[in-house]
């Protein structure tokens, strides 16, 4: 049981500065140091090593030289899962540790951070290291006189772009399916969150993961993010983050050696709640929470809620109530439901979208605001917006930020076409008690994920990834494998 004292021990201790980890030493990058401010008071907390074009080619290098040898990339099955394993065990031991010096560096709930970060990720790199000795080739139905083979190889180098709003956990994602088919891997964590994935990297060498495997390169995207999706030696680059990021590394990519790129861009995903759903009251607990935890800097966040129009006021009044509840606080506090804005930058975004949806006709509800300023650091009030229009700027755009778009509707047809009126596709909430029109739903949504009578709560078992401009290519589940591994054939004339 974690205790407030244990949290507090742990959050005073003085976090060192932190290079970078290339061919399995911890080295200085060659630019400026980066300052690391925390959310929770806007004060310095360390700085990180900022790596340049040469240092990102050196890791590259590096990564390259270890999957060529085989140091990694020919052990046995059997050895590769022994040391993810090992990993998994490491993260446990030191998962209070990992999760407070994340809430320091990205303002996470405590409360949400032990389990989506150090959690998730020993359960992720438990599941690919259980994975990996269980994926097979194939035979082809061929001829009798004619033998064909079809293997799965590891593609290479990989490149990891991950984002700060869940570094460990989607780190994970990245890396355990990565790591588990036998590749090498170079990791660049997001400026504002890349303390717990430099932890991770300790670990893993502890854990006996052999140098060059895994290299992690800190620093500016447009400096050292960039060096790796240019680099001429990555064979395959995943990245979570932002639409206009990911339309750059696709760039790169042309400009470079034409290497896979794996997006996950993020949405703006419909929670559509019906008439004859159950419990409403579940429903508007289950909504406020969908946009909230972790201030709404949530990929999956239910931002936009779409609402029968003859339940509209009373579910609005009810979610309200629910919203209120949950107010921001000191993150490293147990109690606490709402953590703190990753950085003043993405504070100011949010509170800008607010005035150009009160200009657009929106009526804020709840919130609005800035809060607890009075701490130095970036908290924002739960904010709930009505009467917000299809054509609206809030409607249409991510603000990954706690607000909530809310919007009535009148048909089933209508609430399909208003779900649809959007650009991204990763995820969607439907609430209703008719299993068919659940069905219809699920059919009728271009999403990745539809979750019925919840929001969020799913596994490493079933795969996460959207469609349209949410991205390419799927995190979580053995389809993750996909992205790691290259189909060979063999072709034997017998």
């Amino acid at each position: 049981m974690v205790t407030q004292t244990e949290i507090d021990r742990l959050s005073a201790a003085p976090v060192t500065a932190r290079p970078l980890l290339i061919e399995g030493a911890w080295v200085d990058g060659t630019g400026d140091p980066l300052p690391v401010l925390s959310p929770i008071d806007g004060q310095p907390l360390t700085t990180l090593a900022s790596a340049t074009a040469a240092d990102v080619g050196r890791a590259v290098t590096s990564a390259r030289a270890a999957f060529e040898d085989g140091r990694w990339s020919r052990q046995p099955p059997a050895a590769r899962k022994a040391v993810l394993h090992r990993l998994a065990d490491l993260i446990q031991q030191h998962a209070l540790e990992l999760a407070v010096l994340g809430v320091r560096d990205n303002g996470t709930e405590i409360s949400m951070a032990l389990k989506a970060e150090p959690g998730s990720a020993a359960g992720t790199f438990r599941y690919y290291a259980e994975a990996l000795d269980k994926v097979y080739g194939e035979i082809a139905p061929t001829a009798p006189d004619v033998l064909g083979l079809i293997h799965r190889d590891p593609v290479g180098v990989v490149g990891a772009i991950v984002p700060w709003n869940f570094p460990l956990m989607i780190g994970a994602w990245k890396l355990a399916p990565a790591l588990a088919m036998g590749n090498s891997v170079v990791l660049k964590p997001a400026e504002t969150a890349s303390l717990t994935l430099l932890r991770l990297a300790e670990l893993a060498l502890e854990a006996g993961l052999p140098p060059g495997v895994l290299n992690v390169v800190t620093g500016p995207g447009h400096i050292t993010g960039a060096a790796l999706a240019l680099s001429m030696d990555v064979d395959v680059l995943v990245f979570t983050g932002s639409g206009a990021t990911g339309r750059r590394l696709l760039e790169y990519s042309a400009r470079s050696n034409l290497k896979r790129c794996y997006l996950e861009l993020g949405g703006k995903s419909p929670n559509i709640v019906f008439a004859d759903t159950p419990d409403l009251g579940a429903a508007a607990q289950s909504a406020a929470t969908a946009i909230f935890r972790n201030a709404g800097q949530v990929c999956v966040a239910g931002s936009r809620l779409l609402v029968e129009r003859s339940i509209h006021d009373d579910f609005v009044a009810a979610l309200s109530q629910a919203s209120a509840r949950m107010q921001p606080g000191n993150p490293l506090q147990l109690t606490t439901q709402i953590g703190a804005i990753n950085s003043e930058p993405q504070l100011d975004r949010n509170l800008g979208f607010l005035r150009d949806a009160v200009a657009e006709g929106g009526q804020i509800v709840l919130g609005g605001d800035r809060t607890l300023t009075e701490t130095g650091g970036w908290y924002m009030k739960p904010t709930i917006v009505t009467d917000v229009a299809p054509h609206h700027r809030l409607y249409r755009e991510e603000v990954f930020g706690p607000v909530l778009a809310v919007t009535p509707f009148d048909t089933e047809d209508e609430a399909a076409r208003l779900a649809n009126a959007s650009d991204y596709g990763l995820a969607a909430g439907v609430w209703t008690a008719n299993l068919s029109r659940a069905h219809r739903m699920i059919r009728a949504l271009r999403t990745g994920v539809v979750h019925v009578n919840t929001y969020g709560g799913t596994d490493g078992t079933v795969p996460l990834g959207g469609v349209r401009q949410s991205g390419n290519g799927h995190d979580k589940s053995l389809h993750a494998l996909d992205k790691y591994t290259d189909l060979k054939t063999a072709w034997i004339q017998l």
